[in-house]
């Protein structure tokens, strides 16, 4: 019984995940274009990349699973995608801008890497070894995704936004 509970909890996580990568999937072009500057946006467009390959991996694991691939509306990433507009528009003609773009990016892989660890943890528990390994897959580009993204900020976002954010606060 509580194999099951955990399998229903397993799948539905999984519909959320592959809704949560479409959303972040149609997300990172836009903050790409609004990017002051070119590592930032090339470090959206990697992701981008990425994020296609992991929309694969989930599909596969849908197969896997001998389910049809089920897209659920993701809340955690639909609040990332409103608070990115909000900044897009707030910091549009800000160097504090790519600072926000980054965090917003940040924020999303924080959630993917909480996510895909447990999921890694529950296909352990289910017994599916081939599903952990792909989730394991997309777990550690996430962990890659955040660090870019950090070192970014370290090296020049914050550096150039500090200024502009305190003259706007």
């Amino acid at each position: 019984m509580k194999e099951a509970g955990l399998r229903k909890l397993f799948e539905g996580q999984l519909a959320e995940m592959y809704g949560a990568e479409q959303q972040l999937q149609s997300l990172l072009p836009k903050l790409a274009a609004k990017s002051h500057t070119a590592q930032v946006r090339a470090a959206f467009l990697k992701q981008h990349v990425e994020t296609e390959g992991q929309l694969k991996r989930l599909e596969k694991v849908f197969r896997l699973l001998g389910k049809v691939p089920k897209s659920e509306n993701c809340a955690a990433l639909e609040g990332i995608i409103r608070e990115a507009g909000v900044f897009m528009h707030q910091y549009d003609q800000s160097s504090a801008l790519d600072a926000a773009l980054v965090a917003t990016g940040q924020k999303a892989d924080h959630y993917g890497i909480a996510t895909y660890g447990f999921m890694c943890e529950w296909a352990k528990e289910l017994g599916l070894s081939s599903v952990q390994d792909l989730f394991h897959q997309t777990l550690e580009e996430k962990i890659a995704a955040d660090e870019r993204s950090s070192l970014i900020a370290e090296r020049s976002v914050i550096s150039e936004a500090v200024p502009q954010m305190v003259k706007k606060t």
